[in-house]
Parts: structure tokens; C-alpha cells; sequence
């Protein structure tokens, strides 16, 4: 969400056939799908900048499914450019207005034809988030800017790497070219600008005096002054030539994230919450404000002629009339993450509970956008349809609010949580419902709307509650890794399950109410025998936590959606894992079956729903024998999969040779097929979750070269496990950017270690007093990145308190070396 801002040249040729609008407004819901997705209703939060085309006629959008090319002037939408795996951050057309280069968090940077939309090439090196890109004036040379704390250069014609500039010592959130072309500025979280020559890549000058983060750097278009927002609340003026400080700019209330010149210069416009203010540049003086936007106003760019200005937040894009300050349009249908879904009862319409304070309804049979339901003031955690379907309830901070779903009138709020209301949930006769929340569990009478009872035990937060079909029972899952049942009639506590090993994130009944199935931040699924409490089952495969479960009407199929960003079906007797279905591009949050079964849909940090099909999965797909969990994919999983089963014989999916053993062979051979693939996987992906570490790839290695195996599979294994090696074998110490950051009430602290070294990390508040040390004692050279093996910090100081909102210091020290960065707590 942190960008660069660019100036365009003057005289550019124009594209007005680049895109041609022939499709209805609603067609955009079936641009660009996933295999065996069938609609996407939303179009994802906006999570980098916008960007006009050179003849201004277009409107190229980062967002967090891909890049919307809109019209400029009629708002329609024109195309959606997919690749990225993650949110794209920054978009930028070429001076000519052929090429659009865009950055993502994939730690890439792509290429695309404006024409037709085409990829022409991605750009890799970047080992972090790629937050800001922008093409030289003429159009030849192509800046980046990552949280690798790096700048690389790119040739634009070729994609071959020029030169990378390093320096800074955070985040590189924004760089951009001066109008000739000879220097690149860049800020960063470090509270500096660099300025660098751009043809030998020397480091000319640093720019310092903001206290805090540098989110945008842009040139006047005389190229004399340079402008630049900070988290500091302002926006400071300095001269190009001297170096010196001009002027500083203050009326924001927060964060300033964007700034931009107006092509004359004469103007500035900045970007802060809710707001854009613009100032008249040669006296400082605040000329307009301009307001309607609901959250932070991510990036401001005014089109090539000066007379209008575009705005993106995370929910939508406005236009904006200069010369007046008048609103001129709203470019809308971009949502803030989505935390939950739920079909109405009848399966004609899905709602969602959003990041964006609000519950939208869509029309699943069109995908038509229907309502949406404002009121709330935070975050919707969690929605529900009444059995009869003529009520919605939606729970948010410290309340519950009821709907009328005909009208979409508010019809009552229930109050008395002291925290985030996470789960809600209905009754079968809908008489009761239930809310999950900080350590307890609060019942309502539905008609009334008075409390009835409180059910207290979990030790930590409630993160779902659920009743059995039967109304008789409630089941509870919460961050103190537990599962409860409750009586609903008494109160009483029934029977606690144990067995997780992380947070406990959904709780879901059977729906003939035999069994339970729970997702956990372990990575895991369990089943669990009601009547007895026993464990039945672990279903293992998804690489992160697990946010949402479901079993299918029949009970046969349980869904579920995870932090790695697919959703899981698996075969309810067996175990087995059915399918995997991916295709969004952040964490999957919520999943639900539609009531007749056929359509799975799946809510998304990526602000999207998908709705999936249902069918039988393809029998005709090769089967590898290397793909030991039967994912369509050869990776680290099935490595892993294999390394803990050495030794083992008889009957055996990880006996990949089938000789009656697991064994170093069968380890050798998986390596070698990694890409074999009958999905459209990644084999690299910074979701899979490394389980072994370098010295157990040092034992492999070893032991594979000396078996006397010429077979060029076993070959091929064998490379594979030297490059697995080389890239576990960091070049050098570093600290990383904690995440997810801002944060709460956890995070992880990944780092890398180049040489053994005794490792720990100390938390500082902001004035410097020490709140916490985590010590790891001797550790060995590896890579400490995946939440398994990185720093895991729990908010709390050294007398196990939470502590406040604000920025946090924390520091490694491994051996001689020493590294400071920061992070963000937000309760």
C-alpha cells in the first residue's frame, strides 16, 4: 500500500483503440478465473497506486487480484491483467504508452503489452515485496524499489538486469526518475532519500529530517524541487541542487502515503486518511481539501493535462475535478478484505462481512452486486443468515447488528462484548443466537434481543462457536488451542478437546451432528467424535493456518480455507485430500457450501469471493508417483513427506521406486520431479512451509552422491538437492520485516543466519525501554523465515502483559552482528 508516484512526459502518441469496451458491466465477474472457479464477485481492494495512460483516456489500477484498466472518462472497466501470486503494489505505463510495468509482493516485476494486454516478460532478483516501479523519461530504463532495501535498474527493451543500488537500511518504498532522466530519488522506511546518479549508479546524496517512514518521493516537472510523505503527518519540500530543506507542509491528521505535482508544477497534492489536500507549491499555502474517501488514500495522480485528479483507497477510486474540488465519479466494486461468507438459506444470495466496516450482498445466480449493509464501526469478523433467511447478523467490535435482509434496514445492535465480537452464529429454530469473543461466549434472545446467558471457561479469545444441528449443543474453538462443548440449556461446560497445537480458528458440526471438524493455526484439520470426544482424524497438507471448515450438505466433503490461499476438499471417511482449488492471491478466510451442494465459495483477504464449481475431479489427469500427497504437484511438501518416512516399509505412497522401503533413493527421485505437475502450481512458492533444515539436506546430499545411481532421474535428484542446499545457505545475516506487521496481538521475527552464531532478539518501546528479549541460544546456519522457525513474539512484555498500540524496536543480535528494524502494533 505504499507507492511511487511518477511524472509523464509531455508529448505522447495515443492509444484511445487500446481497449476496446464491448462487455456489459456486470461481465467483469468471469474475466480471468481460476480453473474450475465459475464468477468472482468483487474486484479486490486496491493495494497500490493509480496510474493514468500517457494520452490520459485510461486508468490502470494495482489491486490485489491483478491490474484493472479502466476508462478514464466513463469509468467502465476495460480488461484485468492476472499473473502475479500476490498484490500488485505499483503500476506504471511506459512514457510512449506501449508497455504498463507492474510490482508485486510476489518479489517480482512484470511487463504487459498495453495493446493487448499481453505478459511480455517478468523481472526477478528481487528477493522482497517490489512496492514501487517507474520507466525513465525516455522510456529505456526501469527503476524498482523492494523491502529487500534495494533499487534495481532494468533494461525495459530486454528485461536484463543494469545495476542494483543498495544503501538504504529499510523498506524501499518508492523511487522515481527526475524530468532528465540523470538522477533516481529514492525514500524508505530508513527516514532517508537517496539520490543516485543513474548512469554509474553512484550514490550522490542522502536527504534526511523526516522522523519516520518515507512512503513517496516525487520530482517537480522542472526537475528543482523534490517533494516527499511521511508517517510523520507531513509533506517536506526540498531543493534538488543544494540538498537543503524548503518547506514543510502539515494539516494532515494522519499518514501522508502519496504525493504528486500537477503537470505545471504549480500545485501539490498529498494523500493522508480520508482525504487529499492540495497546496500551491511556491507559497506552501493549503489551497482545497478533498474529502469521501473512507479509509487511507493510498495514491493520488492528476491526468497528463492537469485537469483531473484520481484517487485510490482501498475500497474505490474517485475522480476529482481540479480547478472546482468537485467529485466527478466513483470507479467502485472494490472491497476491503473479506473475513466471512455465508449462502441464505435458499442459496439465492451470498453475503460477505468485510475489512471495509460493511456486509455486502450479491445475486448468485448473475453475481450482480445487490446491497450493501453500513453501520458498523470496524471490521466485520463474522456473518450469518436466521434458518427462515429473513434476518442477517453481523459481529464487529464489541457488537452484533441484525438486518432486515428484504429492505436491508437495521433492525437492532447487540451489545455488551469488551472486544472483537469474532464468530456469530444462529440456533436452529433461530430463537438464540451465539457470539464468540475476548475469553467468552454471550447467547441472545433473537426476538428481544436481551442477553441470556454467558459461557465462560476458553483462556484466551473465542474464535468460533457453532451449534449442533439439533440446537442442543455448542461447540467453541479458541486461541488457548481447545475446543469446548457446551450445554445450551444449562450453560454447562460438556467436554474439552485437546490436541491442537495452535489457535483454533473454526469449529463446524457434522450435519447429522456425530462429528466435529476444527481448523487450527497448526496447519491442521481434526476430526473429532462428539459423543466421546475422541480424535478421529488429522487432515494434514495445507501449508499455513487454517481460517475456515465446512462439511458439504451430505456430510461426505469437508472444505477448508487457509492462510497458504487455496481451499482443501477432503473425503470425510477416508481422510483423503479430494482437491485443491486455487486462485486467490491472499489468505482464504472463509468457505461455505451453497445449499444445494453444487457451489463452493470462498471469501479472501484478496477482497474477492470465488465461486466454485463442483464436479467430479478428472480421472484422465497423469498421476505422479512423486507427487506423494497427491496435491498435482511435485514440491518441498512431498520432500518432507518422504524424509519422515525413512525407514519405513511395506505398502507405503512415500516408497516412491516401490522397492518395499523409504529410503534416500525415493527422497533423490521426488527432487528430481519437482514441476511435475498435472495443476498449475508454483514449486517455489514463500507459502510452503521448509520442515527440514540444512544440515538434514548436507546428510541427504551426502548420501545420494555416494550411491553409484546413474539413472539421469536420480541425476537430476541429486542437482535439485544441491541447488535446495544453496538456497538454504544464506550469503549473509540479516534481520527481515517482521509479519504480519502492523500487527495483533502476534507476529514473527524471521531471520537468516550465514555463519553458527548464539541468537537473540530484543523488543524496545519507542523510548528506547526494554520490553521483551527472546533468546535462542546457539543456532546453526539456515534460514529462519517460516512461522516453524522464526521468532514468534506474542505482544507481551516481560511480565506477560499485552502491550499498547504503537511502534516497537526489535533487534537480533547473533554473534558480532547487530540489526535494528520496526513494527507496528494496532489494537
Amino acid at each position: 500500500m505504499k507507492n511511487t508516484f511518477f511524472s509523464y512526459a509531455l508529448f505522447l502518441f495515443l492509444i484511445s483503440m487500446l481497449y476496446l469496451p464491448n462487455t456489459s458491466a456486470q461481465d467483469y465477474t468471469q474475466w480471468k478465473l481460476p480453473e474450475g472457479a465459475k464468477a468472482r464477485l468483487g474486484k479486490g481492494g486496491i493495494s497500490g497506486n493509480v496510474a493514468y495512460s500517457p494520452d490520459g483516456r485510461h486508468l490502470s489500477v494495482a489491486s490485489s487480484i491483478g491490474i484493472w484498466i479502466y476508462d478514464a472518462q466513463t469509468g467502465e472497466e476495460l480488461d484485468l491483467l492476472t499473473g502475479h501470486t500476490g498484490n500488485v503494489y505499483s503500476v506504471v505505463f511506459s512514457p510512449d504508452g506501449s508497455t504498463l510495468a507492474s510490482g508485486s509482493d510476489d518479489e517480482t516485476v512484470r511487463l504487459w503489452d498495453a495493446r493487448s494486454g499481453a505478459h511480455i516478460r517478468t523481472l526477478s532478483g528481487h528477493t522482497g515485496n517490489v512496492y514501487s516501479v517507474v520507466f525513465s523519461p525516455d522510456g529505456s530504463t526501469l527503476a524498482s524499489g523492494s523491502d529487500d532495501e534495494t533499487v534495481r535498474l532494468w533494461d525495459a527493451r530486454s528485461g536484463a538486469h543494469i545495476r542494483t543500488l543498495s544503501g538504504h537500511t529499510g523498506n524501499v518504498y518508492s523511487v522515481v526518475f527526475s524530468p532528465d532522466g540523470s538522477t533516481l530519488a529514492s525514500g524508505s522506511d530508513d527516514e532517508t532519500v537517496r539520490l543516485w546518479d543513474v548512469r554509474s549508479g553512484a550514490h550522490v546524496r542522502t536527504l534526511t529530517g523526516h522522523p519516520d517512514f518515507i512512503y513517496s518521493v516525487v520530482f517537480s516537472p522542472d526537475g528543482s524541487t523534490l517533494a516527499w510523505g511521511s508517517s510523520d503527518d507531513t509533506v517536506r519540500l526540498w531543493d534538488v541542487r543544494s540538498g537543503a530543506h524548503v518547506r514543510t507542509l502539515s494539516g494532515h491528521p494522519r499518514w501522508v502515503y502519496s504525493v504528486v505535482f500537477s503537470p505545471d508544477g504549480s500545485t501539490l497534492a498529498s494523500g493522508s486518511w480520508q482525504e487529499i489536500l492540495l497546496w500551491d507549491v511556491r507559497s506552501g499555502a493549503h489551497v482545497r481539501t478533498l474529502s469521501g474517501h473512507t479509509d487511507f488514500v493510498n495514491s493520488v495522480v492528476f491526468s497528463p493535462d492537469g485537469s483531473t485528479l484520481a484517487s485510490g483507497s482501498w475500497q474505490g477510486i474517485r475522480l476529482w475535478d481540479v480547478r472546482s474540488g468537485a467529485h466527478i465519479r466513483t470507479l467502485s466494486g472494490h472491497t476491503g478484505f473479506v473475513e466471512s461468507v455465508v449462502f441464505s438459506p435458499d442459496g439465492s444470495t451470498l453475503t460477505s462481512g468485510s475489512f471495509d466496516d460493511t456486509v455486502r450482498l450479491w445475486d448468485v445466480r448473475s453475481g450482480a452486486y445487490v446491497r450493501t449493509l453500513s453501520g458498523h464501526t470496524s471490521w466485520v469478523n463474522s456473518v450469518v443468515f436466521s434458518p427462515d433467511g429473513s434476518t442477517l447478523a453481523s459481529g464487529s467490535w464489541q457488537e452484533i447488528l441484525l438486518w432486515d435482509v428484504r429492505s436491508g434496514a437495521h433492525i437492532r445492535t447487540l451489545s455488551g462484548h469488551t472486544s472483537w465480537v469474532n464468530s456469530v452464529v444462529f440456533s436452529p429454530d433461530g430463537s438464540t443466537l451465539a457470539s464468540g469473543s475476548w475469553q467468552e461466549i454471550l447467547l441472545w434472545d433473537v426476538r428481544s434481543g436481551a442477553h441470556v446467558r454467558t459461557l465462560s471457561g476458553h483462556t484466551f479469545g473465542v474464535n468460533s462457536v457453532v451449534f449442533s444441528p439439533d440446537g442442543s449443543m455448542l461447540a467453541s474453538g479458541g486461541f488457548d488451542e481447545t475446543v469446548r462443548l457446551w450445554d445450551v440449556r444449562s450453560g454447562a461446560h460438556v467436554r474439552t478437546l485437546s490436541g491442537h497445537t495452535g489457535n483454533v480458528n473454526s469449529v463446524v458440526f457434522s450435519p447429522d451432528g456425530s462429528m466435529l471438524a476444527s481448523g487450527s493455526f497448526d496447519d491442521t484439520v481434526r476430526l473429532w467424535d462428539v459423543r466421546s470426544g475422541a480424535h478421529v482424524r488429522t487432515l494434514s497438507g495445507h501449508t499455513d493456518w487454517i481460517n475456515s471448515v465446512v462439511f458439504s450438505l451430505d456430510g461426505s466433503t469437508l472444505a477448508s480455507g487457509s492462510d497458504d490461499e487455496t481451499v482443501r476438499l477432503w473425503d470425510v471417511r477416508s481422510g483423503a485430500h479430494v482437491r485443491t482449488l486455487s486462485g486467490h492471491t491472499s489468505f482464504v478466510e472463509g468457505v461455505v457450501f451453497s445449499p444445494d451442494g453444487s457451489t463452493l465459495a470462498s471469501g479472501s483477504w484478496d477482497g474477492t469471493v470465488l465461486l466454485w464449481e463442483l464436479v467430479p475431479s478428472p480421472t484422465s489427469l497423469p498421476q505422479f508417483p512423486e507427487d506423494v500427497n497427491q496435491d498435482g504437484v511435485v514440491n518441498i511438501i512431498d520432500l518432507t513427506l518422504v524424509a519422515s518416512n525413512f525407514g519405513k516399509t511395506g505398502q507405503n505412497s512415500a516408497d516412491v521406486n516401490g522397492d518395499g522401503v523409504v529410503n534416500i533413493v525415493d527422497l533423490t527421485l521426488v527432487a528430481g520431479a519437482f514441476g511435475n505437475t498435472t495443476a498449475a502450481p508454483e514449486i517455489w512458492s514463500h507459502h510452503l512451509e521448509v520442515a527440514f533444515t540444512r544440515a538434514d539436506l548436507e546428510v541427504w546430499l551426502r548420501e545420494a552422491q555416494q550411491m553409484n545411481i546413474a539413472d539421469p532421474a536420480f541425476q537430476r535428484g541429486v542437482l535439485m538437492l544441491e541447488q535446495l542446499l544453496s538456497s538454504l545457505t544464506p550469503k549473509e545475516t540479516a534481520l527481515l520485516p517482521n509479519y504480519p506487521n502492523p500487527f495483533n496481538p502476534e507476529t514473527w521475527i524471521p531471520y537468516q543466519l550465514a555463519e553458527p552464531a548464539d541468537v537473540s532478539i530484543s523488543i524496545y518501546a519507542a523510548d528506547g525501554q526494554l520490553v521483551r528479549t527472546l533468546d535462542f541460544g546457539h543456532q546453526p546456519v539456515g534460514l529462519y523465515e517460516s512461522r516453524s522457525r522464526a521468532a514468534y513474539w506474542d505482544g507481551r512484555n516481560l511480565l506477560g502483559e499485552p502491550v499498547a498500540s504503537g511502534v516497537y524496536f526489535y533487534t537480533l543480535a547473533a554473534g558480532n552482528f547487530t540489526q535494528t528494524r520496526r513494527m507496528l502494533i494496532l489494537k
